[in-house]
């Protein structure tokens, strides 16, 4: 069972939406508009599934239709989240036939787009479901699509890290580099930032694990570590500090994040299932006129 992610309000999403409007629409859709001068009638299309996989971004789409005319209706046939069978049903929409020809490949590439993330991101999920780890998402996504992808997965079941660079800290290698060493990042970014923020460092050894620990960190990632060493820093943080959520990362497939996640840790983050998803494919139909 997927959870339901929660969308951003449209006050954030709508100028997203206009701008990939404006971009495939352009100074007018000369087919459409060519075709429809004298009479715009209302019509209906449908969409459908044409594989099988979790359903993501309807009511974006339908949000996408409005945009172009208030007057469309976008009925959604299926749960947000829900699994779907290639033939089945998607959505039903009702309105000027030029809104509806006009919104339809920006809405569908969008919901195709999040569905598939959806669908890859609870292939992961279901291989860990029965034990403690979580999923987590990382920030590679594509720029412009982060607050949708990322709610993507939050619908196939996996939680969202953070959403962008002011949200949390995290220091990872190239931060340790320029600082000089964990303990010296730790001390100087402790001393700026904002009450209540955490600070994650990443790590790549048990003597970096152990700098971290010294130096109170309240996150440590444990960065493509093999898994007997994994197993031993996660033993190691439990033993010194129980508070301490640990964070697995680095070339987390579906064949290995069960064994992951059997070391201890309580987060597993990974990039695969937005970065390697494949499109769900729908289709959207209007019956002959």
């Amino acid at each position: 069972m997927s959870n339901f992610g929660i969308l951003p309000p449209w006050l954030v999403l709508d100028p997203l939406l206009h701008s990939w409007l404006l971009e495939d629409i352009g100074r007018g859709d000369r087919t459409t508009n060519s075709l429809l001068v004298k009479d715009v009638k209302p019509g209906t299309a449908k969409w459908v599934a044409k594989a099988p996989g979790i359903i993501a971004g309807l009511p974006v789409a339908g949000r996408v239709f409005q945009l172009v005319n208030e007057k469309v209706s976008f009925v959604s046939m299926t749960d947000e989240g829900a699994w779907c069978e290639a033939g089945q049903l998607v959505a039903k929409i009702h309105g000027p036939l030029d809104a509806l020809l006009m919104g339809e490949r920006v809405a569908l590439n969008l919901a195709m787009r999040l569905s598939g993330i959806a669908t890859l991101t609870n292939k992961y999920v279901e291989q860990i479901a029965d034990l403690p780890a979580q999923l987590v998402d990382t920030r590679k996504t594509i720029p412009g699509l982060r607050l949708l992808e990322k709610y993507a997965t939050s619908v196939g079941g996996a939680i969202n890290h953070r959403m962008g660079l002011d949200d949390a800290v995290m220091i990872k290698d190239n931060h340790i580099a320029a600082a000089g060493g964990i303990g010296e990042a730790i001390t100087r970014i402790r001393s700026h930032i904002p009450y209540p923020l955490t600070i994650e460092v990443e790590t790549e050894s048990l003597e970096q694990v152990k700098e971290a620990l010294e130096h109170q960190a309240d996150i440590i990632m444990l960065d493509n570590m093999s898994l007997d060493i994994m197993s031993d820093a996660v033993q190691l943080i439990r033993q010194k500090y129980s508070h301490i959520k640990i964070e697995a990362s680095g070339n987390v497939t579906l064949d290995t994040i069960r064994a992951v996640a059997q070391t201890g840790v309580d987060y597993i983050s990974s990039s695969a299932p937005i970065t390697q998803s494949k499109w769900l494919d729908l289709s959207m139909k209007i019956p002959l006129q």
